[in-house]
């Protein structure tokens, strides 16, 4: 017996299944929790882009490997580890950033 083995892939719009996801309550409140750890990932990341720079020249300039600045920009997103202040001003000044740190009022 044959089989039909061509691919086909299933069509996947993550921004249409956030939407829908976000009408579950207990959804959104988790959402929401991490949403601060999503923005300081962007920030750093949006830094080493504008700055035009690999993770290997950031870690460089750290001096650090680049699996360990790989680590430090994916916890972020992933809350299995914060990194220190030490660490996050060390990665402003090698993209050319000065650390800062503010606290916003909730809406």
């Amino acid at each position: 017996m044959a089989r039909d083995t061509k691919y086909r892939p299933v069509p996947y719009d993550p921004k249409a299944a956030l939407k829908r996801d976000l009408r579950d309550p207990d959804f959104r409140a988790a959402w929401e929790s991490i949403q601060d750890e999503f923005t300081a990932l962007d920030v750093l990341l949006e830094a080493r882009h504008r700055a035009g720079l690999t993770q290997e020249q950031v870690a460089a300039r750290m001096g650090v490997s680049q699996p360990a600045l790989a680590r430090v920009e994916t916890s972020l997103g992933s809350r299995k580890h914060s990194p220190s202040l030490a660490t996050l001003r060390k990665y402003a000044v090698a993209v050319g950033c000065k650390l800062q740190i503010r606290l916003v009022h909730e809406k």
